[in-house]
């Protein structure tokens, strides 16, 4: 059985968890991430959230695995071969192990912005990340045991979220910070 869907109060341990983490992958793979960020909600402040940090390394190519996944699986990470997305290589933590996924894009490309212009939107509107938040709460305590239905009830909302997050960048000329590691 899947681990049940839990949110909790934001933690204020997030940011320096990631901190942590994002200097030792730093530290391994030094300019082969060309960023290192701390995405997802744990990434916005006082936004609740399933306590697991989410980690973005951008790299200039997906191809050849052999120049990250051997430094990332050096700090404890499992690589996820069976990962559907193909615009992404994802590692989790080691059983046992603090609750993380590592996510590596290509640089620059749709799905490494689009997790930034996110993140980015969210932390400059706190009302629309406090609805985010409700939202989150009541469709855990709807769909505790399903992780699937839990994410595809978020969609809709997301999405809603993205097109007010693509009409912010226009208006401010948002460019993503320089990486947080």
């Amino acid at each position: 059985m899947a681990d049940p869907v839990i949110i909790v109060p934001y933690d204020v341990e997030w940011p320096r968890l990631f901190s942590s983490l994002g200097k030792a992958l730093r530290t391994a793979l030094g300019e082969t991430a060309l960023r290192i960020d701390h995405i997802g909600s744990t990434a916005v402040p006082g936004l609740d959230a399933k306590p697991i940090i989410d980690v973005q390394i951008s790299v200039a190519d997906l191809e050849p695995l052999d120049a990250y996944r051997p430094s990332i699986e050096g700090l404890g990470f499992v690589w996820r071969a069976d990962n559907p997305d193909r615009t992404q290589r994802y590692f989790r933590e080691r059983p046992g192990a603090r609750r993380t996924h590592i996510h590596v894009r290509r640089f620059g490309s749709w799905s490494e912005q689009v997790a930034l212009l996110f993140r980015d939107y969210m932390r400059a509107h706190p009302v629309d990340a406090g609805r985010y938040g409700e939202l989150k709460r009541g469709l855990a305590a709807a769909y505790r045991d399903d992780r699937l239905a839990y994410t595809e009830s978020k969609s809709t909302f997301i999405w809603g979220i993205m097109a007010q997050a693509d009409r912010w960048s226009q208006d401010t000329g948002w460019q993503p910070a320089p990486s947080d590691a």
